[in-house]
């Protein structure tokens, strides 16, 4: 299965021409691409951390994960990942349920 790579839609992006943060907005998001869901979120919490005030929409805007999942990562990084399964991707019981029962 392809991975599928967010195009960004931030201001600098969808203007014409040439933008220097074109070329690393695209490399985030091919890398982002190939992580899991909760290693995407954490990436772009730590990269809105660095960014600061304004980072979560920012970069809402570069990857296409919405806001909230972007503080959720930074709330689970300030836990230090303390609720997070080490062994999955999803907390027990998450996700969508069985197609068939047993």
């Amino acid at each position: 299965m392809a991975a599928t790579v967010a195009e960004c839609q931030c201001p600098h992006c969808q203007q014409e021409g040439d933008h220097p943060d074109r070329v690393l907005h695209r490399r985030m998001n091919v890398f982002i691409s190939r992580l899991d869901e909760a290693q995407r979120r954490w990436y772009v919490a730590l990269e809105s951390q660095r960014i600061g005030h304004g980072g979560d929409h920012l970069l809402s805007q570069i990857t296409g994960l919405d806001e909230a999942t972007i503080r959720r990562g930074r709330a689970e990084l300030r836990a230090e990942l303390a609720d997070c399964p080490e062994d999955r991707v999803r907390q027990p019981g998450a996700g969508r349920p069985p197609v068939e029962k047993n």
